[in-house]
């Protein structure tokens, strides 16, 4: 079975690994019609590209994707979309002494154990680098959502190792907030403690982990599918691919192990009550049905694993980067005992080049599962038609 695809109504296939020429996405389902260029895709890749600060790795990347097919005079044409993103500062030289040696925390044995051979070169198929492409799928994603639906995506680092930010209402959080500083976090005070923390993880030579927290605004009540779709199992997936990702958990998440029932329970309000407090609208449910809201979002937008129109929230825990530049214990392919310090470019910590990946894989999970209800909606009014005309 494959593994380079995802989605369902909206499919994303990519290729590429770390030191290739090129990363490759084709991105399949996207309607007809989206105005769409290259420049739509590169705000997002920018925010991804290395060497954007003297937080991130070092490696030098434009990141200037190229469409090459699926739009036509500034509009999707309904056919797929090819993505190709050249790589362009790989420096394959500083991975020379890998081919025979497994680096801590990575994917190198595992790789070799399924296919019993493996690009060394930063990791192949199992490096970020990967990501570039997804990301840039992601921009087209973030754009139908916010086209068909209203729909907005903002994510942010939320926590770097023990320093953790104040954020009292995730669905506000700005993008020029998060942009406001180089570790993308829009607690200001809390930013600088993080940059400190991350500053002198790089000195030791060591590296830092932390948790991002990722906002979906708008989403209609009603997406998602029942028992082994469901929206959250499908943002699970989605986002443990991304590498780095530890854990996953939305709402309360692992908080609720805590609660009882009546804690965490969020207890429904007619909409315009709520309205009047959160000044938020909702947007109204299937066949018409009035719009409801939760007096507070303990369930994270999404119940029974469909959303429920009050804004998603989700978070990932991402290890620290594991390429270290310091001597650690390891194993050749033939077992013998040896060590390794890696002497490629990496980020100190993953967490402010991770957030437009985060925000990638939620909108392309969302922009699936509004296709597949968009589907839902005009099979049931044709239905409806067809039932009303008969009688």
């Amino acid at each position: 079975m494959p593994g380079s695809t995802f989605g369902t109504a909206l499919r994303l296939t990519t290729a590429g690994e770390s030191h290739g020429p090129a990363n490759v996405a084709i991105l399949d389902g996207v309607p007809p019609g989206l105005e769409l260029s290259e420049e739509d895709l590169q705000a997002d890749l920018d925010r991804r590209r290395p060497g954007q600060s003297k937080i991130t790795t070092q490696r030098k990347e434009s990141d200037r994707a190229q469409i090459l097919s699926g739009v036509f005079e500034g509009r999707t044409t309904g056919t797929a979309i090819a993505i190709l993103v050249p790589n362009e500062d790989q420096r394959s030289r500083d991975y020379g002494n890998l081919r025979e040696t497994y680096r801590p925390g990575h994917a190198d044995y595992t790789y070799d154990a399924k296919y019993g051979r493996r690009d060394h070169r930063g990791g192949g198929r199992s490096s970020a680098r990967e990501t570039v492409v997804r990301v840039a799928a992601g921009a087209i994603a973030k754009k139908l959502l916010s086209e068909l639906w209203g729909v907005r995506i903002v994510g942010y680092v939320k926590s770097v190792a023990d320093v953790d930010a104040e954020i009292p209402a995730p669905e506000e959080v700005t993008l020029e907030q998060v942009e406001s500083n180089i570790v993308r976090c829009p607690d200001p005070k809390a930013a600088e403690r993080m940059i400190e923390r991350i500053e002198e993880a790089r000195r030791d030579l060591d590296s830092l982990g932390g948790v991002a927290e990722l906002v979906a605004s708008g989403v209609p009540p009603g997406w998602g599918e029942p028992v082994f779709d469901k929206l959250k199992s499908d943002f699970g997936r989605g986002l443990f691919s991304l590498p780095a990702v530890l854990g996953v958990e939305y709402g309360s998440g692992f908080g609720a192990a805590r609660l009882r029932g009546s804690e965490n329970n969020d207890v429904f309000e007619p909409a315009e009550e709520a309205v009047s407090k959160t000044g938020v609208p909702t947007a109204a449910g299937a066949a018409g049905r009035p719009p409801v809201r939760t007096a507070t979002n303990r369930h994270g937008g999404m119940l029974g694993g469909i959303s429920s129109g009050m804004p998603i929230v989700l978070r990932c825990a991402v290890k620290p980067t594991s390429s270290l530049a310091r001597e650690q214990r390891t194993v050749q392919r033939d077992g013998a005992a040896t060590t390794v310090a890696t002497k490629g470019r990496h980020d100190p910590c993953l967490l402010p080049r991770f957030i437009p990946m985060g925000e990638a894989m939620v909108a392309l999970v969302l922009a699936d599962h509004g296709l597949r209800q968009l589907t839902v909606e005009a099979a049931a009014q044709r239905l409806m038609e067809k039932a009303t005309g008969e009688e």
